[in-house]
């Protein structure tokens, strides 16, 4: 399964942007997909997810509420909308997938077994 993720750009604390991931092969009913995020000198640490079939969504808690997880079935696309974006917020945003994940697993990205190249969220102050 191949990953891409795009839609990371610049904006100012206070805006929105839509990252999308598409994957390369249709999801199975197992699928997993998430996102994680990778910020200047810190550990990559886990955004949200989705269950694709179910499509119940999980979130940390420095993103609730502010972050919605979604997908297009139809265009094989997970999205990550991203409003009231903060500083805090600025990272590399990497989308990971699984077909074989248990729910206490969700947020450990060492069991994720794909990966797409990460995408530049930089928010402004």
């Amino acid at each position: 399964v191949q990953l891409q993720a795009s839609g990371g750009g610049l904006v100012q604390a206070g805006g929105s942007l839509r990252l999308s991931c598409t994957a390369s092969v249709r999801s199975s009913s197992r699928r997993i997909m998430g996102w994680f995020r990778q910020a200047p000198g810190k550990k990559r640490e886990f955004v949200a997810a989705l269950n694709w079939s179910s499509r119940h969504s999980y979130y940390s808690d420095s993103v609730k509420g502010r972050f919605t997880i979604s997908r297009d079935n139809a265009k094989n696309t997970m999205y990550l909308q991203m409003n009231n974006l903060k500083p805090e917020d600025t990272a590399v945003y990497y989308c990971a997938a699984d077909d074989r994940l248990i729910t206490s697993s969700i947020p450990n990205e060492a069991e994720y077994d794909y990966w797409g190249q990460g995408t530049l969220v930089t928010v402004s102050s």
